[in-house]
């Protein structure tokens, strides 16, 4: 049985990090950041994931799971790494519009939106919506670091789509579950309080 390696390496103690070929940089510099929330997001899926019934929307998670590791694979390496070679094949179009024909069909499943929709309703549903909003501090983190360094289109689309996604998910394990979801409720306006 081959020697198990060690899970800690020291390296990291003083903040920095290796990027993906090598280049030490520090733990909170913008692509770390980056591929850090995507990880975020990954774990609040996975979170939704254990609380599905079998066969519900499962196999679709775990799909976006294995795209956000890739996503996280590219941000971790910059762009003009010797080592761009070795990464898998770059999330495309194809994958955001995979992602929109899924929202189609869920949403075709729920009734007409007509208000804002806060976080609730079934267990599921509010994890759910915890995972769309982790997904959208990724995108503005992906944003932050697209300021300052190469970050193509389609993952900031995929991103995009991806909280689209989460959300409708939400709606339509509420709708599944059989319960209302949570609707916000505004306050009067100041000249009809008085």
């Amino acid at each position: 049985m081959p020697k198990k390696s060690k899970l800690y390496t020291r390296q990291g103690d003083q903040g920095q990090t290796s990027l993906f070929g090598g280049e030490r940089v520090s733990k909170d510099h913008l692509r770390v950041e980056a591929y850090g929330q995507l990880d975020h997001v990954s774990a609040t899926i996975g979170l939704l994931v254990v609380s599905l019934s079998a066969g519900e929307m499962a196999g679709e998670l775990r799909q976006v799971q294995n795209d956000l590791f890739d996503l996280g694979a590219e941000l971790a390496t910059p762009p003009d790494s010797r080592l761009q070679y070795r990464l898998p094949r770059a999330i495309d179009e194809d994958d955001w519009r995979r992602l929109e024909r899924l929202l189609d069909e869920y949403d075709a499943q729920v009734p007409p939106l007509r208000t804002f929709v806060l976080p609730g309703g079934h267990e599921t549903a509010a994890r759910a919506h915890l995972a769309r909003t982790t997904c959208r501090a990724a995108e503005r983190a992906v944003v932050r670091l697209a300021h300052h360094e190469e970050v193509r289109p389609d993952v900031l689309t995929y991103l995009n789509r991806l909280s689209d996604f989460l959300f409708v998910c939400a709606r339509l394990l509420n709708h599944r579950a059989g319960v209302d979801e949570v609707t916000w409720q505004p306050r009067p306006r100041a000249e009809d309080a008085g």
